[in-house]
Formats: structure tokens, sequence, C-alpha cells
């Protein structure tokens, strides 16, 4: 348990988190949710991209569809882009 006395008044538990801490999780959390590249996220927080799946996997798993939705837009914008190109040469 962490004593009141060894925080200050700005670190003190709120109706948002109960420990400082839960605010770092929390925005980690948002930033995977968000979509933010997990490297970078781990980078930022200065953990391993190890620790950060170890930790973080369950937000990773439901970013799938997402992913999947990012990569179907990227072919078909390349695919676009390479047909424009064919169409001038």
């Amino acid at each position: 348990m962490i004593s009141k006395k060894a925080l200050t008044p700005n670190e003190q538990p709120t109706l948002l988190a109960k420990r400082p801490y839960d605010l770092r999780h929390a925005g980690i959390s948002f930033w995977l949710h968000s979509g933010v590249d997990p490297a970078e996220c781990a980078r930022r927080v200065g953990q391993s991209i190890q620790v950060l799946f170890q930790y973080y996997a369950k937000f990773l798993d439901g970013l799938q569809e997402h992913s999947n939705r990012l990569i179907e837009e990227s072919m078909q914008e390349w695919s676009r882009r390479s047909e424009d190109g064919s169409a001038k040469g």
C-alpha cells in the first residue's frame, strides 16, 4: 500500500485512478487501441517491446480487425496508384 504522505497533492488518488501508475497504464492502453505502433509505445514509455507485449497483449489482440482494414486500404491505394501509373506510361 502506498503511503499518502509519500505522494504530493497532485499525485493523490482521484476518481480517475487509485494510483498514479493507473494513469500510465491507461495512457499506454489508449495509444495501442488508437493504433500507435507498439514499438513506438515501448520506446516512449522506456520499456522493451517484450514487456509491452507481456502486459498489453490483450489490447493488441483487439486490434487485429483494425490492422486488417489498414492493410486492405493500403493495398487498394497501392493498386490504384499502380494502375494510374500504367495508364500514363
